[in-house]
């Protein structure tokens, strides 16, 4: 199949900046043409300036290789940016469940979100020097009622260019929780994604599961991945970490192209 005829799809890496081994190795993706976008953790301890310069070099040539991101975060370990921030416990955000009942409960304050993802989207402009391409959250907390009023809200205010990731699937599939509650609670955003969830027993096959994303996936469509390396930070701070080093694996074996081609996906 020629380049012609291939659906153009963005594969997103979430978690720049959760780690100087996940962000090395989000950075390889890029040079080698396995990504075209990725979603910065700003509130990460991880992140700093260096890190933003080393992604945002890989977009100083003619042509542009990466979309970069925001990656809004407000559950725990992670800490808030900004002064006061309330909910928090022992001065992290709480829980993500915590996060989710009190949103759907309509007990987070507006007004703290809303100076807290602004925090976030100044230091990524600090950093980067400009607006995001995009916004999400992790662990899809965007999504969340009451915070996905607040992320709109900011959105439009300081990055109206910027497109909102919309995390339900392409395609619904039978027995997948994960998929049909962001389907759910994506409500009115516009992007369709790919979906997975894994806890640190699973053995997945990843070139069966991105063959099904592909599978009828409509042009434009984004793709979540969480390729990464293992350090003593991301193992701090994250349950998923060996996972990465196998998707990294996947994304950068010679095999993965042909399965794009094989596919009729292309990266946008």
């Amino acid at each position: 199949m020629n380049d012609a005829v291939q659906r153009k799809i963005w594969l997103c890496a979430d978690d720049y900046g959760i780690s100087s081994a996940v962000n090395g190795a989000i950075r390889n993706l890029v040079v080698r043409g396995r990504l075209n976008a990725t979603s910065v953790m700003v509130a990460a301890p991880a992140f700093s300036r260096s890190e933003a310069v080393a992604l945002e070099m890989l977009n100083s040539g003619t042509s542009r290789r990466v979309a970069i991101g925001l990656h809004v975060t407000l559950t725990a370990p992670f800490r808030p940016l900004s002064a006061g921030f309330r909910p928090q416990r022992g001065g992290a955000f709480l829980p993500l469940k915590e996060m989710l009942l009190r949103g759907a409960l309509h007990l987070l304050q507006r007004r703290a979100l809303a100076v807290e993802i602004a925090s976030q989207f100044q230091a990524f402009v600090t950093a980067f020097g400009r607006a995001p391409d995009f916004v999400d959250g992790h662990q899809h907390v965007h999504l969340f009622p009451q915070i996905r009023d607040a992320v709109l809200d900011v959105v439009t205010a300081v990055a109206p260019n910027a497109w909102v990731r919309q995390c339900g699937s392409a395609r619904r599939r039978s027995g997948d929780y994960k998929a049909m509650v962001l389907d759910r609670l994506s409500g009115s955003f516009r992007r369709r994604a790919g979906t997975y969830d894994f806890n640190a027993s699973d053995n997945p096959d990843y070139a069966a599961m991105f063959k099904g994303f592909f599978a009828g996936l409509p042009a434009g469509s984004v793709v979540m991945c969480h390729p990464g390396m293992v350090d003593n930070e991301l193992v701090r701070l994250d349950p998923l970490t060996t996972l990465r080093e196998r998707e990294y694996a996947f994304l950068t074996d010679d095999a993965f192209p042909a399965l794009l081609q094989a596919s009729g996906v292309a990266l946008a």
